[in-house]
């Protein structure tokens, strides 16, 4: 940099200072405060204990037909899911497997995401565009597909939170700050801690990378 150019840049940081302040203290003019009701609009967020559901009810059987007229194409008219798009019922007993089989009977712990998530994102490519009611009610029919509830129960903000998922037990905190403190080392090594690794397989040997002449084609 130039000597005069040294000189120059603490004049235009003290410019620069100087303008950004005053701009901060003059009001710019633009946009307003948002309405109540727009607020009320999108902030729309379900708990996982409930908080935040929205008055209204649903049935299995109304359930049934919003879900075989707006969902089934992709998720199939069992929840079994349809070409690669996810499945919504099944799998109970599955999660000890190799592939496990995640879905609303055999995974989620709450229900309450459930019902955010399906209001929120669903259905595909026409997001919010479900009401309260047709919300509960789809939410009710997966229940049922699940064996969750039965043919003529009816979801509402009332009972929703008391609904117990058959995975509930299957999550619990991180608790590794506890479990794992015995492993911790108040002076941990930094620096040569271990030999030099020794390679005792290949990933070609296992045949589990194949080369270009073995590998199968791809469109």
């Amino acid at each position: 940099m130039s000597s005069w150019a040294r000189r120059l840049a603490p004049l235009v940081a003290a410019g620069l200072l100087a303008h950004g302040a005053a701009a901060a203290e003059k009001k710019l003019g633009l946009g307003r405060h948002a309405l109540p009701e727009e607020i009320a609009a999108w902030d729309i967020d379900v708990q996982p204990d409930g908080r935040g559901l929205p008055p209204g009810r649903g049935t299995v059987k109304q359930g049934e037909e919003i879900y075989l007229a707006r969902c089934a194409s992709c998720h199939g008219e069992f929840g079994q899911g349809a070409g690669r798009w996810p499945a919504l019922a099944g799998g109970q007993g599955s999660l000890k497997a190799d592939r496990p089989n995640k879905t609303i009977g055999s995974f989620w712990p709450q229900l309450a995401p459930l019902y955010d998530y399906t209001r929120r994102t669903m259905p595909w490519g026409n997001a919010r565009s479900l009401a309260a009611d047709e919300t509960y009610a789809v939410v009710a029919f997966l229940l049922n597909l699940n064996d969750i509830v039965a043919d003529d129960f009816e979801l509402n903000d009332r009972n929703l939170a008391s609904i117990k998922m058959p995975n509930a037990a299957g999550f619990f905190a991180d608790d590794r700050e506890i479990s794992e403190r015995k492993f911790w080392n108040r002076n941990p090594c930094m620096k040569d801690c271990r030999g030099v690794p020794k390679v005792t397989g290949r990933a070609g040997e296992a045949n589990v990378t194949p080369d270009a002449q073995s590998a199968p084609k791809v469109d």
